[in-house]
């Protein structure tokens, strides 16, 4: 059996990280600015392959008061892409006893497919409640009404992917979409800050409670960011602003000690972060059983 929730508490906020399965990329989109020798010796010393990666995906369901949100759905199906072991959301949120229809708002980092395709399933939206919010940055939404992929250095294929996607959500989900332009408290506790930079929209989500504190950064740090935050991955729509906003966000998280968690980080992705000079160093937490 793979484990694929972690529950944690931030004050009075439940969290459960779910694991959405795995998407297997290039290795390359780790760093394509990087001089591939620099590359390949990272890859090595993180005992991980030369060429192809699984990069984990993950999702994180909030309960605060009588609020249900789903932060990124995930992967979802896609019959143009052979990617067999992602897009698990639906099921495993079912083995956790989260009934769809209990969601009352979802966040969205972003609109890249791996965190979207989860409510274009099949079946999906008919569980949902019609009441559902889904919460995104304004300039998200405006980005994908004609995106630019000329910084982006992706697989063939993922393009067309990515824009198809997004263009079925917006269409599906419009009356359901909430946008914001900054920042936006969805339930005290629980808000959401625009940064930029993954691309325009990209926002990532503060939890805060008592004195506890999380931070779901979504696809702003990857693992590769905290040795060389100034890598650029492959799906950055503007990579010299993502990086900025990486160490920007990493500074911030070695200063308080806070928690953090990401969608690409190694299941359940929850650590924090130190400094190491120029650069930074995850630290995760040990496993409460």
């Amino acid at each position: 059996m793979v484990t694929s929730r972690y529950a944690l508490r931030i004050g009075e906020i439940d969290v459960l990280v779910v694991s959405d399965g795995v998407l297997p990329l290039p290795t390359a989109m780790l760093a394509h600015n990087a001089d591939p020798a620099l590359r390949a010796a990272w890859l090595g010393d993180s005992f991980l392959p030369p060429d192809a990666l699984d990069w984990p995906l993950n999702v994180v369901v909030v309960r605060s008061g009588e609020q249900t949100i789903l932060i990124d759905a995930g992967l979802g199906f896609d019959p143009n892409l052979d990617l067999p072991r992602a897009g698990q959301l639906v099921r495993r949120l079912d083995a956790a006893g989260i009934d769809l229809a209990s969601v009352t708002d979802v966040v969205l980092t972003h609109l890249h497919m791996d965190h979207i395709g989860g409510l274009l399933v099949d079946g999906v939206k008919a569980q949902l409640s019609p009441d559902l919010k889904i919460h995104v940055a304004a300039a998200e939404v405006a980005f994908w009404r004609a995106p630019d992929f000329s910084l982006t250095a992706m697989p063939p294929g993922f393009p067309d992917a990515l824009r198809s996607t997004a263009t079925r959500f917006l269409a599906e989900y419009r009356s359901n979409l909430r946008t914001f332009e900054d920042v936006y408290e969805v339930v005290p506790g629980v808000v959401v800050h625009r940064t930029g930079g993954h691309t325009p929209g990209h926002s990532v989500v503060r939890l805060a409670s008592g004195r506890d504190r999380l931070t779901f950064a979504g696809d702003a740090i990857f693992p590769v960011g905290f040795d060389q935050p100034d890598w650029h991955n492959g799906f950055e729509h503007d990579p010299e602003e993502a990086a900025r906003v990486r160490i920007r966000l990493l500074r911030e998280l070695s200063a308080t000690g806070e928690q953090l968690v990401a969608t690409h980080l190694p299941f359940p992705s929850v650590g924090r972060v130190a400094a190491e000079g120029d650069a930074f160093r995850w630290v995760p937490v040990f496993w409460d059983y």
